[in-house]
């Protein structure tokens, strides 16, 4: 496909204006609360942008499309309609602990209520998870992109992207990335929107598009269904969200520099409201694209959504199209690359190596992790074409399935039972990959989301039993910042939260 000047131009202004305001509004980052939390100060509008631009890249939009125009359907919208819910319940009860405890990373808050083992374990756990998985699937997802619909070389494309999101990320952290996202954001809606409408064009209307996908357009699957069976939908994908939205440190690092309770949970609501409009402008183009080219799609449904840029946007738009894509690559790199550097340089860094760091010293190695990160995600992308990772959005689910269940056991049971002692949150820990990896192995025709159910409810009991039989004297007291002792929900915030979830359910009652 081939881009007009006017195509150009409009690409290399916007990344100009990103970049710049960016590296501009960041120039001053110091410490390591500068650099890694943005000094605290992101008010809600930045932060709920922000998350949407941290987790809505290419491996969403290739991914998700790719099982739209598969065999999922318009149910893989549970990944974002569920989410939507998840975010509710995150601001409203895990963001005041973790805001007032005063961290930087979510394993530090593992420390607090267990010991410096489980803090070690979950940032190991993270490092090879964002490195081997998330940070290599976006890299590899946005090259796929990009190469489908100009014919670029994939090799080029992967060091670019990895390049750009590199370059603001090193200098100003994360008030960069948050910046930057304000702009990349709203792209990616907008572009999202322009793609959805030349689709219905395309396919005859609205109408012509209900009426001929009918039997994809259904939130509910059979039990039996190999991908995303509603036994699945009721209790395995409440773990994979909960893990990410809550406990994921490249999502939850945006609020947890939020300037105060409210303006975290604000803005994670914020989000929320956006993830009910993603599948609108992600999936449906993916079934739209099965509808139009289905004969181009056989054997590689992840090329759907990139089909639908290549094939129906005109010139003029496709300079904003592909802006929009290429800043949701960047944008989702850009935070994973910091929030890794930031596990590293905090919990392991200085913790093991410099205990003494100064916060210029920190900001440093942060920058050093950085440029090591994003390599190590580009040698590791273009392998993951390779077809028995069974598309990208499958790939990510699988792998994080090794840890997330486990994670967020350590942190739900540890919140409730007050005198779980340090061995309950370990174990959880050490046999989450081992219960999943026995089930992955010896039942892999399984859904992945029941092999994630299975494994939390194991280690629910191992936990509860050490807790039964081992139990703390007296309750562990968490640490509490200065002026983040009131948590209460304010009155707006409590109904904006209770809005989301009821239009999420209407959506649910639609396409049931």
């Amino acid at each position: 496909m081939e881009l007009s000047f006017i195509d150009v131009a409009f690409f290399l202004l916007f990344f100009l204006i990103v970049v710049g305001v960016s590296m501009y509004k960041s120039r001053k980052e110091e410490s390591g609360e500068d650099f890694f939390l943005a000094g605290r100060g992101l008010i809600w509008p930045m932060v709920g942008l922000s998350l949407i631009a941290a987790n809505i890249s290419t491996e969403q939009i290739v991914g998700q499309a790719g099982q739209g125009a598969g065999n999922v359907g318009l149910a893989v919208a549970s990944y974002e309609w569920m989410a939507a819910i998840t975010l509710v319940i995150v601001a409203f009860l895990f963001l005041p602990r973790f805001l007032r405890s005063g961290i930087f990373t979510m394993p530090e808050y593992l420390e607090y209520r267990y010991n410096s083992t489980a803090r070690l374990l979950m940032a190991i756990y993270t490092m090879i998870i964002y490195v081997g998985v998330t940070i290599s699937a976006v890299v590899y997802s946005g090259a796929l992109t990009i190469n489908t619909i100009f014919d670029t070389n994939m090799l080029v494309a992967v060091w670019v992207i990895g390049g750009i999101a590199a370059l603001y990320t090193t200098w100003g952290g994360l008030k960069a990335v948050a910046w930057a996202d304000l702009f990349q954001g709203g792209a990616l809606i907008i572009g999202g929107l322009i793609v959805m409408i030349f689709g219905f064009i395309a396919v005859g209307g609205v109408d012509s598009f209900m009426t001929t996908n009918a039997d994809r357009l259904h939130m509910i699957l059979p039990k039996d269904h190999p991908v995303l069976p509603w036994t699945a939908l009721v209790i395995g994908l409440w773990i994979p969200n909960f893990y990410y939205w809550g406990l994921n440190q490249y999502i939850t690092q945006r609020t947890l520099a939020a300037k105060s309770i409210r303006h975290g949970q604000m803005g994670i609501l914020f989000a929320a409201a956006l993830k009910l409009l993603i599948p609108f402008i992600v999936i449906f183009p993916g079934i739209m694209a099965l509808q139009l080219y289905s004969d181009q799609l056989a054997g590689n449904t992840d090329a759907a959504f990139p089909l639908m840029i290549r094939n129906l946007i005109p010139i003029g738009l496709r300079g904003l199209i592909f802006a929009a894509i290429a800043g949701a690559v960047i944008s989702s790199l850009a935070s994973m690359l910091n929030s890794a550097s930031t596990i590293f340089t905090m919990d392991v860094y200085k913790k093991y190596i410099n205990k003494e760091a100064a916060p210029k010293s920190l900001v440093k190695m942060g920058r050093i992790m950085t440029m090591f990160l994003v390599v190590i995600g580009c040698l590791i992308a273009p392998q993951l074409g390779n077809p028995r990772f069974q598309g990208i959005f499958n790939y990510i689910q699988e792998f994080q399935g090794f840890v997330s269940p486990g994670i967020l056991a350590a942190f739900v049971f540890g919140m409730i039972f007050k005198k779980s002692p340090a061995a309950a949150g370990v174990t959880a820990l050490v046999a989450s990959p081992v219960i999943y990896g026995i089930l992955f192995f010896a039942v892999n025709e399984m859904a992945f989301l029941n092999r994630m159910a299975i494994t939390f409810g194991i280690i629910l009991v191992l936990m509860a039993l050490i807790t039964w039989f081992k139990p703390l004297a007296k309750p562990v007291v968490m640490p509490e910042r200065e002026g983040f002792t009131d948590i209460k929900l304010s009155k707006d915030v409590r109904w904006f939260g209770i809005g989301v979830i009821v239009v999420t359910l209407a959506l649910y009652v639609i396409f049931w």
